[in-house]
């Protein structure tokens, strides 16, 4: 159920990139899943921290740094506890979620992977969980194997079971579909992976916004996010791992921050997790990042679950009476997104004149080629929800659908 005090209008108010016109049009952003607004209590924050405590952090005895560094920790706390980990030696600060998979496939991949060994992926990821992998094949000799999926855009468990062998090393697969919005069977996947004697990393960039993730629930070896997929700044992300796997990988990076010791003969490390974490890190983003998640927090997700999901059902119906037009991804559990094709009309046509009614939507690959050619198409558009969205803009996402429709067959 939605919260009585989840106020549409006051949360609207919280984005001022909303108050744009595009083509003289109120803005209209669909494009969530790609990256969502940020709330002016993101904003303030990080101007916060560049007006009044910029300092490198973990170096220096001055007052400045120390409470840089304080605030940055307590970040990592605070994420620590979003995600239910164990300890905060297991939340790393990274770029992204492309960055943590790079991180886990590259230094797993050294210390882990021979030739001969195998890493099981789905059909339905984003291709920053795809190269890594394919990367780490061609330096240690092992194979990339894929998992089917269904036409709802669902994972074959069967094909799943019968493709994870005693080769399968690694298991690497989305919580939540880009593309398709498909909400995973994680847990059980992730089950079905250890009693094989494997590792699970889920890439959760489009699920920690709609969904409450709890890693030590889950049991998951690795979970990865972005900042920017849950209101907060670009290049900021996060890698769970835990703390016995972490422990025992080779860093990812050299340099300053991640090391004990270090003399021309040799280096040694640093603990757990500065070990990944090399250089001077982006503190006013974790700090943004921070701010976004107690944001969210305030709502609870399980009052933004609701009022997204209400969304989703309520634009899939409004889209579905559009004649000529097919939405990919018909799982039943799914969250956030509609990508959808017109009839003989390509998506980058149809996209160019949606963005003339002032609304923003993602078209083309997605990111995910090879689900573009399971489905025979050469590419989707794709509207993605967040907070913010309101069954008014999807009425007038539905008028420029079909106004677009008229104009082009």
């Amino acid at each position: 159920m939605i919260k009585v005090d989840f106020n549409i209008d006051k949360v609207r108010k919280d984005f001022p990139i909303l108050s744009r016109e595009i083509y003289k049009r109120p803005l209209v952003y669909f494009d969530n899943a790609a990256t969502n607004q940020k709330p002016v209590q993101v904003l303030n924050r990080m101007d916060l921290y560049y007006e009044n405590q910029n300092s490198n952090i973990h170096r220096g005895v001055h007052f400045l740094s120390q409470e840089a560094t304080s605030a940055y920790e307590e970040a990592r706390e605070t994420i620590k506890t979003f995600i239910n980990a164990h300890s905060r030696s297991e939340v790393v600060f990274t770029k992204g979620t492309t960055d943590a998979i790079n991180l886990v496939a590259h230094s797993l991949g050294r210390k882990l992977l021979k030739a001969g060994d195998e890493i099981l992926i789905t059909f339905m990821e984003h291709h920053s969980n795809i190269v890594p992998w394919q990367m780490v094949c061609e330096t240690t000799g092992a194979y990339l194997k894929v998992c089917n999926i269904t036409e709802k855009g669902e994972i074959d468990i069967e094909d799943f079971k019968t493709k994870l062998s005693r080769k399968t090393r690694i298991v690497a697969l989305n919580h939540v579909s880009n593309t398709l919005g498909t909400i995973n069977p994680v847990k059980e996947i992730i089950k079905i992976t250890h009693d094989a004697g494997a590792l699970v990393l889920i890439d959760g960039a489009q699920a920690v916004a709609h969904l409450q993730v709890d890693v030590q629930d889950l049991d998951c070896d690795f979970y990865c996010f972005s900042g920017h997929k849950i209101y907060a700044p670009m290049g900021t992300g996060v890698l769970y791992g835990k703390e016995d796997i972490l422990d025992k990988m080779p860093p990812y990076q050299g340099g300053g921050e991640m090391i004990a010791m270090v003399s021309f003969e040799k280096t040694t490390y640093n603990e757990l997790p500065f070990k990944f974490e090399a250089g001077t890190p982006n503190v006013g983003g974790a700090l943004g990042l921070e701010a976004a998640i107690k944001y969210v927090n305030g709502f609870g997700l399980a009052t933004l679950a609701g009022y997204e999901d209400d969304l989703l059902k309520y634009g899939t119906e409004k889209l579905l009476q559009i004649e000529g037009l097919r939405i990919y991804g018909e799982s039943a559990l799914k969250t956030g997104v509609i990508s959808f094709n017109l009839n003989k009309v390509h998506s980058y046509d149809a996209g160019t004149l949606i963005d003339k009614f002032g609304i923003a939507v993602r078209t083309g690959h997605l990111c995910t080629q090879p689900l573009v050619g399971f489905f025979g198409v050469p590419g989707f558009i794709r509207a993605s929800f967040a907070m913010y969205n309101t069954k008014q803009e999807i009425d007038k996402l539905v008028e420029a659908v079909i106004k677009t429709r008229e104009m082009l067959l």
